[in-house]
């Protein structure tokens, strides 16, 4: 009888392989590992090495508690007031968590800014990039002492690692969107 963390690893390796379209020899030739290691994962079999998980979690772009983690169902709906609201800039944003579930190195906020409102950037973590789509209004984006207009309709993408900050530069409230993604080594 497979243990849950076991199962929980087979079902979460091979649902991550194959929403990447790779074959288990794809899998661990990207993670340098024996291809057998791999099979003995996703079957639940033996008792994967610290080192093998590690590599493998690498590979996978997730974090090694996804990996041992109770495997997620494919949907989720998460209603409007369920989602997770700060407010910021003295209260004249607000931010919205669209992002439900963790995901390690990856954002994305809905943010509303009264006219005038501004709010500091939090510099995230090294090899992130940053795209601030500006949905209404006109916004200026200010990344490592450049300013950047951004209008409605506009994508201002930057290095996610630079201090910035946003402002409101119109007079009708300005709502925008923040994806942060981490940028794969290499690219």
């Amino acid at each position: 009888m497979k243990t849950q963390p076991a199962s929980y690893l087979a079902i979460n390796v091979r649902a991550l392989r194959k929403a990447r379209s790779w074959t288990q020899q794809q899998l661990a030739e990207r993670a340098a590992i024996p291809r057998s290691t791999v099979a003995s994962m996703e079957s639940g079999a033996g008792n994967p090495s610290l080192t093998n998980l590690a590599a493998l979690s690498a590979a996978l772009g997730v974090g090694i508690e996804e990996l041992l983690a109770r495997p997620r169902t494919e949907c989720t709906l998460v209603r409007a007031a369920d989602l997770p609201v700060r407010r910021r800039g003295g209260g004249r944003v607000v931010v919205t968590k669209v992002l439900p579930e963790r995901i390690r190195g990856m954002e994305i906020d809905r943010m509303e800014f009264v006219p005038g409102a501004s709010m500091p950037g939090t510099p995230h973590v090294t090899g992130t990039k940053e795209f601030f789509h500006c949905l209404s209004g006109r916004m200026q984006v200010l990344v490592s002492g450049q300013m950047f207009g951004v209008a409605a309709g506009d994508v201002l993408a930057f290095p996610g690692d630079q201090r910035h900050s946003y402002r409101n530069a119109g007079n009708d409230a300005a709502v925008a969107v923040s994806v942060v993604v981490p940028v794969p080594v290499g690219a």
